[in-house]
Order: structure tokens, then C-alpha cells, then sequence
């Protein structure tokens, strides 16, 4: 099976606020995060993800409604642990959620969600989302305690954070290659599914392909970025067709 690509298209709303926040309604408001994913679809994208934060500093709720109704694609909510997220959740229904850490002061997300730390609350809105029907993914760091509570608390996917893998350098790479590589055998090990995202780019990818397991990678800032030069829909292309090298 062919590793899947997950688009994330919030810097696209991202672009639109920088001008618009304040004229939400507006027929001029561009660029449009449906249009977005029409493009990632038919440059090839599996899946479309989004994050709704609680401050709604790109993705609005209406983009999230717009988007699960006019793109065929299935959707990946990307949300917070959060009674406000958890009730968005279950009126859009998208076919994943992937619960993640988030704080108003961050420019993105800086790391894995603290499972461990958060066993019972996690459980609760696992069990809430699953029962609605919408499969459940954690975003965690590639460590055996955050692997072993996501078991725990009956999620059935994982996405390993691959921030400190995309930002090392030198020896440190190879470092955070074999952590990956750990975390992934033994999250498959459990039956978990293993996807991976977070800083995942053009330039680093392939040193990925040592990571055996992965089902699905989710990529936004560094699709956004080629697609200013060539579009959507090319960028889309572009990455599919580099993903396609992987050997598992």
C-alpha cells in the first residue's frame, strides 16, 4: 500500500485572515480553504486536514463546514482536549479527529500531546468521538510512555511529531530517525496505526523512508509554500510523487 498524503491547508486561511479578520463575510475574502482542497485533490491528496483552534487564528468554523461539504475528501479535524472542540467535532462529523496539545502563545504546535499526563480526560473524549463514529488519532512525541497511554485510552492511530527530526541537524538526524523508528515499531507492535507529520518537507523526506509502518503523512506549511510558485494542485503532485519512493 502506498504511504498516504494528508494536505493541511490552515495557512491558506492563514493568508485570507491576514486581510479579512475583521471582514469575515465578505465576497472578496480570499483565498479560499475550499478551493484549497478541490486543488489538493486533484494534485492527489488522500485526505484533507484542518485545525480549528479556540482562538481562530486561521480556520473558521465555517471553513471546517465548507470543506467537509464540498470536498469528497475524507477530513482530519485536527483539534485541542477541549469541551468547545469536542462539541465542534461532533456536529461536523469529520471521519478523523486528531487530538493535539495546543496554547494561544504558540506559533504552531511545539509538540506531542502529554497523554500520559492526561490519561483520564484523553480516555473521555476518545471514547465520546469514537461512539459519534470518527476514528481517533494522537498526536504524540515518539516515546514509549506517550505510545503506551495511547493504547491505553482505545485510540486507534498515533501521529508521531517529527518537529525535532525536521529541525536537527548534523548527527542529531540520524538521533531522531532511530526514535521515530522505535516509536513506529512499537506502536505497530500494538496495532496502532502510524502516521507522521509536523516539519515534513521536500528537502527532508526521504531520510524518513527509514521509518518502517507509516500509513499516512499529514504536510501543510511546506505544500502552501510550493504552492505560491506552481499552485495547489501542483505542490500536491510534487510531494505525492517524492512519497512514492517509500520503500515499506
Amino acid at each position: 500500500m502506498s504511504l498516504l498524503l494528508g494536505v493541511n491547508i490552515d495557512h491558506v486561511a492563514t493568508l485570507r485572515q491576514a486581510r479579512y479578520a475583521l471582514l469575515p463575510d465578505s465576497p472578496n475574502a480570499e483565498p479560499s480553504p475550499l478551493d484549497a482542497a478541490l486543488d489538493a485533490l486533484a494534485g492527489g491528496a488522500d485526505s484533507i486536514t484542518i485545525h480549528v483552534r479556540a482562538d481562530r487564528r486561521h480556520m473558521q468554523d465555517r471553513d471546517a463546514f465548507e470543506v467537509r461539504a464540498g470536498c469528497p475528501l475524507p477530513l482530519n479535524l485536527e483539534m485541542g482536549v477541549t469541551a468547545e472542540m469536542l462539541s465542534l467535532a461532533l456536529s461536523l462529523k469529520p471521519d478523523f479527529a486528531c487530538l493535539v496539545p495546543e496554547t494561544r502563545e504558540e506559533v504552531t504546535t511545539e509538540g506531542g500531546l502529554d497523554v500520559a499526563g492526561r490519561i483520564e480526560e484523553v480516555r473521555r473524549c476518545v471514547g465520546t468521538l469514537r461512539e459519534a463514529g470518527i476514528r481517533v488519532s494522537l498526536f504524540i512525541d515518539p516515546d514509549g510512555h506517550q505510545i503506551e497511554a495511547a493504547g491505553e485510552v482505545g485510540a486507534e492511530m498515533i501521529e508521531l511529531h517529527t518537529g525535532c527530526f525536521a529541525n536537527a541537524e548534523g548527527d542529531e538526524v540520524e538521533a531522531e530517525v532511530n526514535r521515530l523508528i522505535e516509536a513506529s515499531r512499537m506502536a505497530a507492535g500494538m496495532d496502532l496505526q502510524v502516521n507522521a507529520g509536523h516539519g515534513i518537507n521536500y528537502r527532508n523526506l526521504d531520510r524518513l523512508f527509514a521509518v518502517p509502518f507509516l500509513t499516512e503523512w499529514n504536510i501543510g506549511h511546506s505544500i502552501v509554500s510550493r504552492a505560491i510558485r506552481v499552485g495547489m494542485e501542483q505542490a500536491v503532485r510534487e510531494m505525492k510523487a517524492a512519497m512514492a519512493a517509500y520503500p515499506f
